[in-house]
């Protein structure tokens, strides 16, 4: 299954734990992603994820062609540094405004190969946006 949507992956202990990043283009996946990896995140894809399961988990990876690279408007296409995979864990939503983003957000979740992960609504451009991925992950994604 191809999504469009990026990923970007947390070591936390010895494991990698990947939170999809959806929404339109234009909507901020990609400043989040930045933002985020200024923050100890690691791409791993950008706009196209293939995600697949395998022992009952998803996975994700950016196609042959686009590892690797980061589309980033107003800079163009720019090489990453980029994990070869990761576990998909969880994902989130770009929000078009900060009013959209439910304060006490419910247990909705996002089905994937693997199997169903937490999904939640963050609006991309918030300064506090990439810690709270990190806190999703390490709370949503303990599981995992």
């Amino acid at each position: 299954m191809i999504r469009h949507a990026g990923l970007i992956a947390l070591r936390l202990g010895r494991d990698w734990r990947g939170v999809l990043i959806e929404g339109p283009s234009g909507s901020g996946k990609s400043d989040l992603a930045l933002r985020a990896m200024d923050e100890g995140f690691r791409m791993v894809a950008d706009d196209r994820v293939l995600v697949w399961a395998s022992g009952g988990r998803s996975f994700g990876r950016a196609p042959d062609a686009l590892h690797g690279l980061m589309e980033t408007r107003g800079a163009g296409v720019l090489p990453v540094a980029a994990l070869p995979f990761c576990p998909v864990v969880m994902a989130v939503r770009c929000a078009a405004s900060p009013e959209a983003v439910e304060r006490m957000p419910s247990g909705q979740t996002l089905d994937l190969p693997g199997g169903p992960v937490p999904i939640r609504s963050l609006w991309p451009f918030d300064r506090a946006a990439p810690a709270k991925l990190r806190r999703l992950i390490e709370h949503l994604g303990h599981g995992h």
